[in-house]
């Protein structure tokens, strides 16, 4: 498979999730030969199933949730059902942060014997996983909820995945891969911790990534179009931005013949 990012499900907050106006699978990432699953929302199973081109989770290496929340986690047991055939073929790492697995957890205990191994993340981590080095420098303020963004790293590419967090500042200091991904449930600020369409265009001003995809859209985003607010941001920064759809594929060789990474 060439190296490519493909986005499950693009919903953001309970009510585009519940409504399925927009489906909440997350992402599956393939870097060479190294797959891996992140924040597999509720669907994740079926989108990967369903699609003309079929994901099939046995390939999978690895699974990485960002948080608990279940528009993040709610289908990681069956996602890890599914990568280890039932749990008859004890395979694949599983990454989460403590309150995933201790605090009301969301990964059932019977499942976690099924891996090779479950790793907890923390602020400061770094963390292999194949070919795949990454890294999760923060932690977010999300409410309750014990939250990382993300810092992965496969030559020639770097991509950082900003998840669900209120804005502050270390936030463009730690992200700055040439992929930038950000979830962006609001279209205005609000006082939840979650990011605006504002906080992402700061965000994008001041790091220059490569490109950028909005993605995890609330209610509010989607109403606005999301496409045509990315077009507006990519006039505005100077740097290509795209808002992602369901079930589309980002291919990262097009990012490197264009910019010339590598």
């Amino acid at each position: 498979m060439s190296d490519k990012i493909i986005f499950l499900g693009t919903a953001g907050a309970r009510f585009v999730v519940t409504s399925q106006i927009r489906a909440s699978g997350g992402m599956w990432l393939s870097l060479g030969k190294t797959n891996l699953y992140l924040d597999p929302g509720p669907g994740a199973l079926v989108k990967c199933r369903s699609r003309r081109e079929k994901l099939d989770p046995v390939k999978l290496n690895g699974i990485i949730l960002s948080h608990r929340h279940l528009d993040h986690s709610c289908d990681v047991n069956i996602m890890i059902e599914a990568m280890t055939k039932g749990g008859f073929e004890k395979r694949g790492k599983v990454f989460a942060p403590a309150q995933a697995l201790e605090d009301d957890p969301v990964i059932l205990r019977y499942v976690r014997e099924y891996v090779e191994d479950v790793v907890v993340l923390k602020e400061g981590g770094e963390y292999q996983l194949g070919e795949v080095s990454f890294s999760t420098p923060l932690r977010h303020i999300h409410g309750e909820a014990e939250t990382y963004g993300i810092n992965f790293s496969f030559s020639p590419y770097t991509i950082s995945y900003i998840a669900d967090t209120r804005f502050f500042p270390q936030l463009i200091e730690q992200y700055r891969g040439q992929l930038l991904i950000i979830n962006v449930v609001r279209l205005k600020p609000s006082e939840l911790d979650h990011l605006s369409l504002q906080d992402a265009e700061r965000i994008i001003t001041e790091v220059k990534p490569k490109a950028a995809v909005l993605t995890h859209f609330g209610m509010t985003m989607i109403r606005a179009k999301p496409w045509e607010l990315a077009a507006e941001l990519s006039q505005r920064t100077g740097v290509e931005v795209i808002a992602a759809r369901d079930g589309m594929t980002f291919e990262l060789e097009k990012l490197k013949r264009a910019f010339k990474i590598g």
